[in-house]
């Protein structure tokens, strides 16, 4: 079949030449349609339920919220995992599903199973599911800066900017925070309440009664038709104050004879600070899962330019994060690298080749493939990123490996004369290449089966290297497909005649050669001793080698992460935080810009408590840096921030972050958590624990959430009392929400705009107003609480987080200067002998250690699958088990030169380098199988043992030493990159070629000897 497709193409040169034409328009037109982002889409099937609770306690939450939801969404097919957290006022639940599972239908049947158990629900909760996005959503992030209050600002961000970024395609939702939200504030004074006969129920009630337009229908009025409506909506705090509550002796009660009536805000349950100066007005755009990241982000920037000129004087929008921004960097460093290892590919080509036309021939196979990936790719639904356009990178030095040793052997033929066969030049070319397309085909099948394992992964690992191993087994086919039809095609109209000499360099490496593998086959003993000796030297070496799933990967900003004190107010946090960002600014001139978001935020997506504070910093360009790295930088912002009292710090990456938080539900490298029924216990054991992990080596910010110290004001009902006074609790617990949160009493629509009405008390209430605090009842009487009611101050949570069902805490912690795996084993030794576990209580370990030994443990069961169908397609190739595995004995002495290059250099073994390991094991199947392929054409042709493994090794020396250099040095770009991303390619790099030194000389030396004792029977 291949001497067919061979014969084809040369007989059909022009239908090719077209074909590949129409192949070069339609990969190009693939390449403007690729969705372009930082990185492929790592996310998991995830659902999540925000459900609002003003006022409520996280154990009432959790109680009356949470576990309600939670025990009728367990069980839900396809269902991973069901985490959850309840906090002060809010419910957050995250659903994950398995991998594949139809995202739609997964919020479908989380619909329904909520729609059941929302009557269930007190009647003040609000929301459902959140939008359609991922936790990786958050692509552009600004402040609305000016002259203008906060309250101008932030109205001017929900209804003038907000509504116009949200039209745009792709845009799942724009998320406003900080500032003050503007709304119509009904006070009631108690005393004018209690005078008048008048409950907080029956101001509630007026309010809602006297707040609606409506039409009537239609009425006939001669010839035409009137319709009727009536108006009565509120418009104005004077349209507030003239509602009337009641008739006291004929005289009407308005809302303004009991209650002032003003403009004020909603509870704010967060903020932003910036730069020290105070505090800001933020919005934050998420895209839709599946959305194109950079198309998104182009759109959200053209459209905010074209809203300047609209805004009000002196009015600005300022980014600091623009993910555009990581994708631009991030592409350019692949994108990069590519083009300096074409370059030093075309110089191998032709130092090796000598001829430029010929190099110019092979070199036609990189542009070529490359963009029959991308048409793959674009059918695939792949997206171009730093994976994908990684495995291209790490590919092109294998894609030309094919066209090296078909272009390599039309030379060698076109300068032979073989008596009795024809000299014309398309028959030498066909025969060039029919005598290597086996052999080349077999080679390319089996480094596609290599990759194949990759494909396997799952979580995290699978959806970053499932797009690398996808686009180098696209390459590798398009390579192999390519170099056997349009190569002789281009070789048959652009190669002169060959030259009978070969080129310097070839020469002088085989001179050299001859000498060594000579002296190589008269000390078989000492080759094979030397063979072991580095197997043994590497198998030595393995153990010391340290263990991480994937290296940190540099996005170029920093989160600092702050946790206060939980009992600490709003305005207490905020004020830390400015602390904090005036502290940096003064002392690392590299931090340009802090923008910090306290509390949750307006949708819910992250509902952090008062306490915790995520400050992006926006950091100057490399150039004006005082360091040489980012962690001596964040190493600086740890020292200067290091004296503030009550507070932990740690430091994160915007990414990096909701990755974690995604992947465990927790921001770190290492998640421990504890599973048990008692919060306080819970709370004992997690101390324990940070203790136990700050001890160890290598361990970094180290900490758990202080869930104990929110003081609570306990108010016990005292049931005969209340009884007495003709109320009920739930009267006196709508009261006295109403006159400490507020409760809504409907909307007024001012020019367009719908704004709360909130009933509520003042805001300056404190602990002896409580206590006073005067409850007025029907009829005209008021009952002060403390005569209904205990009051006590004590200790509470500040959130009850569970997983599956059962509650849960969670210490988390960063690891820096070792490796992942040996951090975790040091740990798990240490909890289990200074954290002993109470009956019921269970430790669970995650984060990025549960990536690597899933990764791991994958691999170590699909490379071996692998390794078995290489062998069976070697098998079918050679046809002779025992060159079979003369060719598989290549891996293992491949593997040498990469463990010693990951020692030398103190890399990790990462998911990245284990890449690195897969495709060394392709690379020397495919050297060893060219080899051996020569030793048996040269034995046909009736060639003595002794000669033919001599001069077919020399033969082969050529092409197997491009193959070898033309990957090593294809990678040498990919090493010595910076920009993001270069911390993944970089340990692949290594371990290919440190492998391709060891795997190369092995294969020149060493192999030669063993087919000579072992290749041939007898």
């Amino acid at each position: 079949m291949l001497a067919r497709l061979i014969a084809l193409s040369l007989s059909q040169r022009l239908l090719v030449l077209v074909l590949t034409m129409g192949l070069v328009a339609g990969g190009w037109l693939a390449l403007r349609g690729l969705p372009i982002d930082a990185f492929p889409d790592v996310s998991s099937t995830q659902v999540k339920l925000i459900l609002k609770a003003p006022g409520m306690t996280p154990e009432e939450v959790e109680t009356r919220i949470t576990a309600p939801i939670e025990q009728e969404l367990l069980g839900i097919p396809h269902q991973a995992v069901l985490r959850s957290q309840s906090k002060y006022a809010i419910a957050d639940i995250t659903l994950d599903f398995e991998d594949g599972t139809d995202l739609y239908w997964a919020r479908q049947q989380v619909s329904e199973r909520l729609t059941g158990v929302l009557k269930d629900l007190p009647p003040s909760v609000s929301g459902g599911l959140a939008p359609v996005t991922t936790p990786l959503g958050e692509v552009f992030m600004f402040t609305v800066d000016g002259p203008l209050s906060l309250e101008a600002r932030r109205t001017l961000l929900e209804w003038v900017i907000r509504p116009q970024l949200r039209g745009i395609p792709g845009v799942a939702e724009v998320n406003s925070l900080g500032g003050l939200v503007r709304s119509y504030e009904v006070v009631p004074d108690t005393s004018a309440l209690a005078a008048r006969g008048v409950s907080l129920a029956q101001v509630q009630a007026a309010l809602l009664a006297n707040n609606r337009n409506d039409g009537a229908g239609r009425l006939n009025s001669a010839d035409e038709s009137l319709l009727v409506r009536s108006s009565g909506n509120l418009a104005s705090l004077d349209d507030v104050r003239a509602v009337v509550v009641s008739q006291t002796d004929g005289a009407a009660v308005r809302i303004g004879d009991v209650a002032e009536v003003r403009i004020g805000a909603l509870t704010r349950y967060g903020t932003v600070t910036q730069d020290g100066r105070g505090e800001a007005v933020e919005g934050l755009v998420l895209a839709m899962r599946g959305a194109n990241a950079q198309q998104v982000v182009a759109q959200v920037r053209d459209k905010l330019a074209a809203l300047a000129p609209s805004l009000p004087k002196g009015t600005t929008i300022t980014p600091f994060y623009d993910r555009g921004n990581l994708v631009e960097r991030a592409v350019k460093t692949v994108t990069s690298a590519l083009g300096e290892a074409t370059l030093l590919v075309l110089v191998l080509l032709f130092v090796f080749l000598g001829n430029l036309r010929a190099a110019l021939v092979v070199a036609t196979i990189l542009p070529l493939s490359a963009l029959l990936t991308f048409v793959l790719m674009r059918q695939w639904g792949l997206s171009a990123n730093l994976m994908s356009l990684g495995g291209l990178a790490i590919a092109i030095g294998m894609l030309v490996d094919a066209a090296v040793v078909v272009v390599e052997n039309i030379e060698a033929h076109a300068g032979e004369q073989v008596p009795g066969l024809p000299r014309a030049k398309l028959h030498v070319i066909f025969r060039a290449v029919q005598e290597v397309a086996v052999p080349v085909t077999a080679g390319i099948a089996i480094i596609i089966i290599v990759f194949l394992p990759l494909l396997t992964l799952q979580g995290l690992e699978g959806k970053l290297f499932g797009p690398v191993a996808l686009t180098i087994v696209f390459a590798l086919a398009a390579s192999l497909l390519l170099s056997l039809t349009v190569i002789p095609v281009l070789a048959s109209l652009l190669l002169g005649e060959a030259s009978h000499r070969a080129p310097w360099l070839v020469r002088h490496l085989d001179a050299l050669y001859s000498r060594v593998l000579a002296w190589a086959l008269a000390h078989e003993r000492w080759v094979f001793g030397g063979a072991l000796a580095l197997l043994v030297a590497a198998g030595a070496a393995y153990p010391l080698i340290g263990k991480s799933f994937m290296p940190s990967l540099d996005e170029g900003d920093i989160i600092l992460q702050l946790e206060k004190l939980p009992s600490i107010n709003l305005d207490r946090s905020a004020a830390t935080d400015l602390a904090v960002q005036r502290r940096i600014l003064a002392q690392v001139p590299e931090v340009e810009r802090i923008v910090a978001r306290t509390g949750s935020d307006e949708l819910g997506l992250d509902p952090m408590g008062l306490n915790e504070t995520d400050s992006f910093l926006v950091l100057q360009p490399r150039a004006s840096w005082r360091f040489a790295d980012k962690s001596e930088l964040i190493d600086a912002l740890r020292k200067a921030v290091a004296d503030f009292p009550g507070v932990n710090f740690s430091f994160t990456q915007p990414i990096e972050m909701r990755t974690s938080e995604m992947l465990s539900g927790v921001r770190g490298d290492l998640a421990v958590k504890i599973y048990g029924t008692d919060n306080a216990e819970l709370a004992r054991l997690a101390e324990a624990t940070v203790a136990a992990l700050t001890a160890l080596p290598g361990s970094e910010d180290v900490q758990t959430v202080k869930n104990a110290g929110v003081q609570y004001l306990q108010l016990a009902l005292d049931r005969q009392a209340i009884g007495r006074l003709g109320l009920n609790a739930d009267e006196v617990q709508d009261s006295l929400r109403t006159l400490v949160e507020g409760m809504s009493a409907g909307v007024v629509i001012e020019g367009g705009r719908r704004l709360p009405l909130i009933l509520r008390g003042p805001q300056t209430l404190g602990v002896a107003d409580i206590q006073a605090l005067r409850l007025p009842m029907a009829g005209g009487a008021s009952v002060a609480l403390s005569s209904v009611a205990r009051v006590a101050t004590q200790d509470g949570p500040v959130k009850v987080e569970r997983e599956n069902g059962s509650r849960m805490v969670v210490v988390r912690a960063n690891v820096r200067g070792r490796d992942l795996v040996g951090f975790v084993a040091d740990a798990q030794a240490a909890v289990a002998r200074q954290v002993p576990l109470p009956s019921g209580y269970r430790i669970g370990w995650g984060g990025q250690f549960e990536n690597q030994q899933r990764a791991a443990a994958r691999l170590a069961l699909v490379v071996p699958i692998a390794l078995g169908l290489i062998f069976g397609l070697l098998f079918a190739t050679l046809g002779s088990v025992r060159q079979a595995l003369l060719v598989l004995a290549n891996i293992p002495l491949a593997l040498v030169g990469g463990v010693v290059a990951l020692a030398v250099t103190g890399e990790y073994l990462s998911v990245p380098a284990s890449v690195g390991f897969i495709a060394l094991m392709g690379i020397a199947v495919l050297n060893g199988l060219v080899m051996i392929t020569h030793f048996n054409q040269l034995h046909a042709r009736g060639q003595p043992l002794a000669s033919l493994v001599f001069d077919g090794a020399r033969r082969r020396l050529r092409p197997v030493l491009m193959t070898a250099s033309i990957t090593g040095f294809g990678l040498v770009p990919l090493l010595l990159a910076t920009g993001p991303g270069s911390e993944i390619q970089r340990p692949l790099a290594i371990v290919v070629i440190g492998g391709l030194v060891s795997a190369t000389a092995l294969t020149l030396l060493l192999l030669p000897s063993l087919f000579r004792r072992f290749g041939i029977k007898n």
